[in-house]
């Protein structure tokens, strides 16, 4: 299976979304190459101590090896032992401001190949929102970019992945989502390869049209010690679920990844805090009570 054009596409929104990004911030990303001893490599553009983002990362990997990694075959048993191909873009941005919300973007390929069988592959992906301090506006306007993003692609697609991204962000342990969500799929190749790879295409290139507008309005809302001990505290939910949950950290644990690209996703001032509550009332308080429950933002 020739993969030049799903690493062209990738290497091509790596290098778009940074620029982006950096026009927003003002500083530039620090570009780090890295290679695999096993098979492959990546580029992490990375930026700490932003006018905008006190962290942030956007890695693009293309790796190979002889032995598909248990979390790549958890939910395909059958294909467990294959050698295996990944290739992907994945990003997460934590602006400083409280207002601002994180935001994560994964679009991802994989091929699992055998000698004498035809390869498998699928796609996988998403782009889910957590905010500190909600906002309808900025929960509808990314919900309705998403389903704009897959609406060409089948009417069914919006409201599925949708469902997947609540059920998947979810931190089972402390009975909560990680955010308002957004659309999250795996495993996916029902619509054949060129069709499913465009529709792969279309997630990658609206995440700017999704985030950018909202990082805008937000990054400049005044705000205290208050919000800003607020957002460490939220951020713990953030590092919880990366670390205890995510099957793109594993897999890329366990496969031998970079470690410090991989653990980029995890933000830099992070607070826990035992058996804590919100003020009844407060604007911390509505972040639980109106957003933190699986709304349908579009209905």
């Amino acid at each position: 299976m020739d993969t030049r054009p799903i690493i062209d596409y990738f290497t091509h929104l790596q290098q778009r979304i940074v620029e982006s990004l950096e026009l927003v911030d003002g500083k530039n990303f620090l570009h780090d190459g890295w290679q695999r001893p096993e098979g492959g490599g990546g580029l992490s553009c990375v930026i700490e101590e932003g006018h905008v983002f006190e962290r942030g990362g956007v890695n693009f990997s293309h790796v190979t090896g002889d032995r598909l990694p248990q979390s790549a075959s958890a939910n395909r048993p059958e294909l467990a032992g294959r050698s295996f191909e990944a290739a992907g873009v994945s990003l997460v941005l934590h602006p400083r401001n409280p207002h601002a919300p994180t935001v994560h973007m994964n679009v991802r390929c994989f091929i699992a190949a055998k000698p004498g069988e035809t390869p498998v592959w699928w796609f996988g992906g998403g782009m889910d929102l957590t905010p500190y301090y909600g906002h309808d506006e900025d929960a509808i306007h990314f919900h309705r970019t998403c389903q704009q993003a897959l609406a060409s692609h089948g009417a069914e697609l919006y409201p599925r992945f949708k469902r997947w991204c609540d059920e998947y962000f979810y931190l089972k342990h402390r009975q909560e989502p990680r955010g308002i969500g957004g659309i999250f799929f795996d495993d996916y190749n029902t619509a054949g390869f060129e069709q499913s790879f465009a529709m792969v295409k279309s997630v990658g290139d609206n995440f700017l049209n999704a985030y950018l507008p909202i990082l805008q309005r937000r990054k400049d809302t005044p705000y205290g010690e208050r919000e800003r001990d607020f957002q460490a505290y939220r951020r713990g939910r953030y590092v919880e679920f990366n670390l205890v949950f995510d099957r793109g950290t594993l897999f890329g644990l366990q496969s031998g990844g970079r470690t410090e690209s991989i653990l980029m996703s995890l933000p830099p001032t992070v607070k826990w805090r035992y058996d804590w509550h919100p003020e009844p009332g407060s604007a911390e308080a509505k972040l639980y009570s109106d957003y933190l429950i699986g709304r349908d933002w579009l209905g």
